[in-house]
């Protein structure tokens, strides 16, 4: 029987007897369980033998929830979609809910940054992702953008926003002394570059180390905000309607 054959349906999945841990196996802890060990372990954590060790079970039982681990990791990938719409909450002002939400999204990533390398790529077809993709694009029609114009920005906000999440985080994941060596970089090899060789460098060094520390994405954010404001004025200018 193949691991496809073998998953459960939803509501037969409850364990009858606890693990040997004592705790009852749902989607829910296998995906939290999951996401804590990519964390501690990183991709090597995402294999069935070790989850199964992590929760007292055999690794077996997992395999009533999903089907392999690529149908965890979507799922990983969701719980982090569905944190980011918990705590988020549209108030009618578009571009101060998208960057309120675009900045969710990009911190709840970096905060868990083995898990984001892995996840930002990806395209669940989850419930918290289609939530999301849906209270995006209401966002935009709400603002008054046309379906195509809506799509379009949907898809440059979010693409953004998990480009540099997973950008980020990959720097987060690197080891200390990499990180502390990129940092040195900056701080020495930049600020102390010679003007006469590399005069734009030498001009805006101190700029320059202060920027290259911090993310690019809350700049970025506000540049496609600003563009989608453009194109939004552009739509009512040729319907006739009031500006943004």
């Amino acid at each position: 029987m193949s691991a496809s054959e073998r998953v459960v349906p939803e509501g037969a999945r409850r364990r009858r007897r606890p693990t040997k841990q004592g705790t009852v196996l749902s989607e829910r802890l296998i995906v939290e369980t999951t996401l804590r060990l990519i964390g501690e372990h990183g991709a090597a954590a995402l294999t069935v033998r070790r989850l199964g060790t992590a929760l007292g079970c055999d690794p077996s039982a997992l395999y009533r929830y999903f089907r392999d681990t690529d149908e965890l990791l979507l799922a990983v990938a969701d719980e982090l979609i569905g944190r980011t719409l918990n705590s988020w909450r549209p108030t009618g002002d578009w571009r101060g809910d998208l960057r309120s939400l675009g900045l969710r999204m990009h911190a709840d990533y970096v905060a868990h940054p083995q898990a984001a390398m892995l996840a930002c790529a990806r395209v669940t077809g989850r419930t918290h992702e289609m939530r999301s993709v849906d209270a995006i694009l209401g966002v935009l029609r709400g603002a008054g953008f046309p379906g195509a114009e809506a799509v379009r920005i949907y898809h440059v906000f979010v693409d953004q926003t998990l480009s540099f999440a997973a950008l980020d985080a990959s720097t987060l994941a690197l080891p200390v002394r990499a990180q502390e060596l990129e940092e040195r970089t900056w701080r020495e090899t930049y600020a102390g570059a010679s003007a006469g060789t590399y005069p734009h460098i030498a001009a805006t060094a101190g700029v320059l180390v202060a920027e290259m520390s911090r993310s690019g994405y809350p700049a970025a954010l506000e540049m496609v905000l600003a563009a989608a404001a453009g194109r939004l004025a552009h739509v009512r200018e040729r319907s006739g309607l009031p500006g943004c």
